[in-house]
């Protein structure tokens, strides 16, 4: 029978209702408040402080829903320049400890502290550590788990948050697991937990004691490995690195959007930060897609793919407005628009270089690009804008891919 590793020591961090929480670190005013993060009466909740929770507030909840259960929440605006900027403080302190980090997410990650034993301590030392520190050098909390594996630990990080610290032996597992409800088991829904009911399944026990042969015939090769993880047999390893395979951003407007012109203001607003978020990350990408939601949530989406790559915005627009003429804005009232580039790779990798050197105007595009990211690095993502976006700016921005560490996951 598959055996997990022993000898692993994993260490799963995750930051306590982290957008909330920046939030009330920065406007103290807040504290103790029920506070959301997130997009206005037409956008989701990104993320809830837990004042907030105690109502059944949850993110990705539609904002009107978050309202109607807590009508004295406070709505902050996302702030994903300044969350990335708390999160970079956090990973770097990861790594003082241990070069084997996996982000999940901007605000949570696995360790792999096996090897950083004899240096800081046995792994709930360091945790300890690394938890005390990001007090000390952020003001926010961060909940950990330590255990033999990356299944076991970040369900241990979850059990006492806030600021928990929750430690799985490795003679411990089953007692920890079995009195544990199914609905933990990452990959188990809604859908899968009905099925399992109906086979009298509540917790990971009642997984453990069914046939193998069973689930695999009600679930196929998932039946399996739910079996597996019900045992606490995880031997993924600790992966320092993810591609990223797309990057995209979307708006949720307040009113519907009812004429093209100002649809295609919205995109050449998309595809300017989409551009310059490509830039940010050194990737260039071929597929470009357009996503359009109408008033009555019908969703579609339209892409169109190059040969070449690109990573500048009056290409996007360019082809994101050749998109919109094959949809319904101008004629169907719009609720959301997004932009965003896939078959993503590095400047320079399979591309057909050109035989007498780069294209002069492309050179010229690049020249400027850098220049204009510079100031707005420097001075703020509005500081440069094409003149037509000088104007009120628009409702909910929702960035569709992270960067590194990736963005927002559970908290």
């Amino acid at each position: 029978m598959e055996k997990s590793n022993p000898l692993k020591q994993i260490i799963h961090f995750d930051m306590d209702a982290f957008y909330p929480s920046v939030e009330i670190l920065d406007h103290p005013e807040l504290k103790g408040k029920p506070v959301l993060v997130g997009g206005g009466n037409r956008g989701v909740v990104s993320s809830a402080s837990y004042e907030a929770r105690k109502f059944g507030v949850h993110s990705a909840q539609p904002m009107v829903t978050a309202l109607r259960l807590c009508p004295d929440a406070i709505v902050m605006p996302v702030r994903m320049l300044r969350y990335q900027e708390i999160s970079q403080q956090v990973f770097d302190l990861f790594f003082r400890f241990t070069p084997l980090v996996e982000p999940l997410s901007i605000d949570e990650a696995f360790l792999d502290v096996t090897g950083s034993i004899r240096l800081f301590g046995d792994p709930i030392n360091i945790a300890k550590t690394i938890k005390a520190l990001v007090v000390k050098e952020t003001g926010l909390t961060i909940s950990a788990g330590v255990a033999p594996s990356k299944f076991l630990a970040k369900i241990a990080s979850d059990l006492e948050k806030p600021d928990g610290l929750t430690v799985v032996p490795h003679d411990g597992v089953q007692d920890f697991l079995d009195p544990l409800p199914i609905k933990m088991m990452w990959g188990v829904g809604k859908v899968t937990q009905a099925t399992l009911k109906q086979l009298n399944v509540a917790t990971f026990k009642d997984l453990r004691e069914m046939p193998a042969d069973l689930l695999k015939i009600k679930f196929g090769k998932s039946g399996l490995r739910m079996h597996r993880l019900s045992m606490g047999i995880d031997n993924r390893e600790v992966i320092t690195s993810h591609k990223i395979k797309s990057i995209g951003h979307e708006l949720t407007f307040s009113l519907d959007i009812l004429d093209k012109t100002r649809g295609k203001r919205e995109l050449l607003a998309l595809s300017n930060r989409v551009a310059s978020r490509m830039r940010r990350h050194g990737v260039r990408g071929k597929t470009i897609t357009l996503k359009v939601k109408y008033y009555d949530f019908v969703l579609i989406t339209r892409s169109a793919t190059s040969l070449n790559q690109t990573d500048d915005r009056s290409e996007i627009y360019s082809v994101v407005c050749r998109l919109l003429d094959k949809t319904l804005v101008g004629k169907k009232p719009v609720r959301l628009l997004g932009v965003s580039l896939s078959q993503l790779s590095h400047p320079g990798s399979g591309t057909q270089l050109h035989l007498f050197g780069p294209n002069d105007t492309s050179s010229k595009k690049k020249d400027l690009n850098q220049a204009l990211d510079s100031v707005n690095h420097k001075f703020g993502d509005k500081s440069i804008l094409p003149g037509t976006l000088i104007q009120d700016p628009v409702e909910t921005e929702s960035p569709l891919s992270p960067g590194k560490p990736p963005v927002a996951g559970k908290d």
